[in-house]
């Protein structure tokens, strides 16, 4: 990616390209993308993408990291709050869907196993070491290990997310309903990681 200084027209095509990209590559994955829709909706030409891009798969790097930093900035995890947190990330999902489908999409097209996130190293770095900070309070249960309990959590948090494989929770369920589940998964947490006597 071209990393010179862009002007302020330049940063504000390359934030429509990042943004018109996201909802493509949520849609259509990364193999059914299509540049040349990403470019139609973004107003930014194909020859100005690849200056910032050299191909496809970078510009869905881009995206998908971009969409990870926001909700690593907007969603903090305390170990104090394991439950809160659960209850923050089903919203964000409810917020910014397009994260799930990204994640579900570079899940089926690039890392079948493994660290999703292999790329980005450090990503979670600041959450582990709050959940084992925790756990030498005493406040989550010390025999699980902290990579076990933010991939527990984060699973858990996906239950109605666009990912679940039972209910792809809506803005437009009623307020009843998204209050029922963010009950159910906060005592669920709460439930499931604390500390055994």
């Amino acid at each position: 990616m071209n990393r010179g200084q862009l002007t302020a027209a330049g940063q504000a095509a390359r934030q429509r390209l990042i943004e018109t990209a996201a909802v493509e590559f949520a849609t259509y994955g990364i193999a059914g993308a299509r540049i040349d829709r990403i470019s139609d909706s973004s107003s930014v030409s194909k020859a100005q993408i690849y200056k910032y891009y050299r191909s496809k798969d970078e510009l869905f790097d881009a995206v998908f990291s971009a969409h990870l930093d926001m909700i690593v900035e907007t969603v903090p995890l305390t170990g104090e709050d394991l439950p809160g947190y659960a209850v923050r990330l089903y919203d964000s999902y409810l917020a910014r869907p397009e994260l799930t489908r990204l994640a579900t999409w570079a899940r089926l097209e690039r890392t079948p196993t493994g660290d999703l996130f292999h790329s980005m190293p450090g990503h979670d770095d600041a959450k582990l070491q709050a959940i084992a900070d925790a756990q030498a309070k005493g406040l989550i249960e010390p025999s699980f290990s902290p990579s076990d309990v933010l991939n527990i959590v984060t699973s858990m948090s996906m239950t109605w997310s666009p990912a679940s494989a039972m209910y792809a929770a809506s803005n437009d369920d009623p307020k009843a309903d998204h209050d029922r589940r963010r009950q159910a998964l906060a005592l669920t947490i709460q439930r499931a990681f604390a500390p055994v006597d």
